[in-house]
């Protein structure tokens, strides 16, 4: 092992599991328990920070990790919004395995980290997309986190509603070009802006938008001019201003799009990076900035805590306590978004909110271990993401 992470074999064969399970899986089978049928559910409790409804990502991996196994398994689709509970308080399921108990016990633990991160950067990513105005938000964070993270993070950031993504693997993972131009260290090895901005554009292909990072040494007006003199085709300036040094942003960013519209260049672009989030972009967007380059905030979005708990065995209704024992079925009001659940598939709810039938939203992924459709592309995933986001407030 060359890098702590774990090796895609490690984790289908479940080496990285919480060892209790490994525990019970030998007691069950000293006990002959192992081949119970049983029913479990994945919900969530409630979403981080009071968030109204979050989007669900990382099912494909969970689809993956257990292809194979003598087991059913449905869900709402990757890709779909989804509130933490029904419109009368009850967890929502999510996601559901039917089967012997020991076909995915050792499995619990991966299956559970692969939904919780993801799912918190797509969640993120939709926010940061609503909180833009829908203007162009692209994913940075890679930096922020394990490399071996890097490929999760843009699919799951993509999914979410980034327009593009920044690590060449990432890129590669979502069959995307990742997008990214320059740094503050080109600059400074090529000794000043103008040069910087004039080399760059010499020597990289013309497929790449010229985005000039006009924040270096000088005003970032001064730069965005000198940038905008120095590069024929300039798409946009990017402002990467440290928060200890920038002031108002918000007025940097009209006093910069004053400037190079004063001087006929109000063609270009006004690109932002550098610590936003979800609850600054719209300020921003308001002043005048044309897309965002959001890294931490996705990167290290919260975790949203999703739970796995066995809710029937051998055909008869058993739960822990704080959860709602028996086979549910998923129902989601096209109108709203609310959610309701029902122990017959055929006693379809209606949502009290909208008065109108509301429509079952789990499907089939996987019969007795095999993949009942084929996987989704990325950007599919995401179209489905925007077109509900779109119909949502923050």
């Amino acid at each position: 092992m060359k890098f702590f992470a774990a090796s895609d074999e490690e984790v289908a064969n479940g080496r990285t599991t919480d060892i209790y399970f490994e525990h019970t899986m030998k007691v069950l089978e000293a006990k002959g328990l192992l081949g119970k049928q049983t029913v479990s559910e994945f919900t969530v409790g409630w979403l981080p920070d009071d968030w109204k409804w979050a989007v669900l990502c990382g099912s494909e991996e969970l689809i993956r990790l257990l292809e194979k196994k003598n087991i059913d398994l449905w869900g709402i689709p990757e890709g779909t919004v989804f509130k933490a509970r029904t419109h009368n308080g009850i967890k929502t399921p999510l996601l559901r395995i039917e089967g012997p108990y020991g076909e995915y016990c050792k499995f619990e633990s991966p299956a559970l980290g692969f939904i919780c991160y993801a799912s918190g950067v797509a969640t993120m990513s939709a926010r940061s997309k609503v909180a833009a105005g829908f203007k162009t938000v692209m994913s940075f964070g890679v930096r922020r986190m394990h490399p071996s993270l890097a490929p999760v993070i843009d699919r799951s950031s993509y999914i979410g509603g980034c327009d593009s993504v920044s690590s060449i693997i990432g890129g590669e993972t979502i069959d995307q070009e990742a997008t990214g131009t320059m740094p503050h260290a080109l600059v400074i090895m090529m000794g000043d802006q103008r040069t910087a901005f004039k080399a760059f554009d010499e020597v990289v292909e013309r497929g790449v938008k010229r985005v000039a990072l006009v924040d270096t040494y000088y005003d970032e007006k001064a730069e965005a001019i000198m940038a905008c003199e120095s590069v024929k085709d300039l798409y946009a300036i990017r402002l990467d201003t440290p928060g200890s040094r920038r002031g108002s942003l918000p007025d940097i960013i009209r006093e910069v799009r004053w400037e190079m519209d004063l001087r006929g260049y109000g063609h270009v672009k006004i690109f932002v990076s550098g610590g936003l989030n979800d609850s600054t972009l719209k300020e921003l967007a308001n002043a005048g900035a044309d897309g965002f380059g959001v890294g931490t905030s996705i990167s290290n979005a919260p975790t949203i805590d999703f739970a796995m708990d066995i809710v029937e065995k051998e055909g008869d209704p058993v739960a822990k306590r704080g959860k709602f024992s028996g086979r549910k079925h998923t129902f989601r009001c096209e109108g709203c978004f609310d959610y309701a659940v029902s122990l017959d598939i055929d006693d379809v709810p209606s949502c009290p909110r909208c008065g109108t039938e509301m429509k079952l939203i789990e499907i089939k992924l996987l019969d007795k271990g095999r993949r009942v459709s084929e996987e989704e592309s990325p950007k599919a995933i995401r179209d489905r993401v925007i077109s509900q986001i779109e119909r949502l407030e923050n």
